[in-house]
């Protein structure tokens, strides 16, 4: 769902001008950013038994990933954003960053936990779309179109004149990219 994210934030500039898609884009990505560095010191794990393709490994995210984690980690951005971008802009950031447990919800099998660690050994969550890969793909899909329709549509509504080319050149560019961001997700190219 990595580039699912990135289409998510490109609507969400559309509506939201005034936090930059630059942070738009990393908060949709901040669970996987902390991760990260708890993945590489073995705290966190990623199991392939099943295979190493799309959404085949099995992610003991318990930390980043648990829903009070997400809602931890959403928190922190929230205080650092509204510094930025005021009240408003800290909580849609706040809210780009929550996404990413809930569409991760969506396509994770039941890997993810509600307390950080598993703690109290609760069911783990998670409705599986990636064991069906070509829902998850469908669903990336849908995401990228109509993330990258809104950012365009908002673009080209607030330009005018020579503005104008810059905002079509702005979203082949951000097509271009989300479309790399899905052949990532589908052929693991990284």
């Amino acid at each position: 769902m990595f580039a699912g994210h990135f289409g998510l934030a490109a609507g969400v500039r559309a509506k939201y001008p005034e936090v930059p898609l630059w942070a738009l884009m990393l908060g949709t990505q901040l669970l996987d950013v902390v991760f990260v560095p708890l993945f590489v010191s073995g705290v966190e794990t990623m199991d392939d038994h099943i295979g190493n393709g799309y959404g085949e490994a099995i992610i003991h995210a318990d930390y980043t990933h648990s829903l009070l984690g997400a809602l931890l980690i959403s928190g922190l951005a929230w205080i650092v954003a509204k510094r930025f971008w005021r009240g408003r802009g800290g909580r849609v950031l706040a809210a780009v960053v929550f996404s990413h447990w809930l569409l991760d919800l969506i396509v994770h099998r039941a890997d993810m936990p509600i307390l950080p660690g598993n703690w109290g050994g609760l069911p783990t969550l998670g409705l599986g779309a990636w064991s069906h890969p070509w829902l998850a793909i469908s669903l990336e899909l849908v995401l990228l179109a109509a993330g990258l329709g809104m950012y365009v549509h908002a673009a080209m509504k607030a330009s005018s004149g020579r503005k104008k080319r810059y905002a079509y050149l702005s979203g082949a560019v951000l097509g271009c990219l989300l479309v790399f961001a899905l052949l990532n997700d589908v052929l693991g190219l990284f």
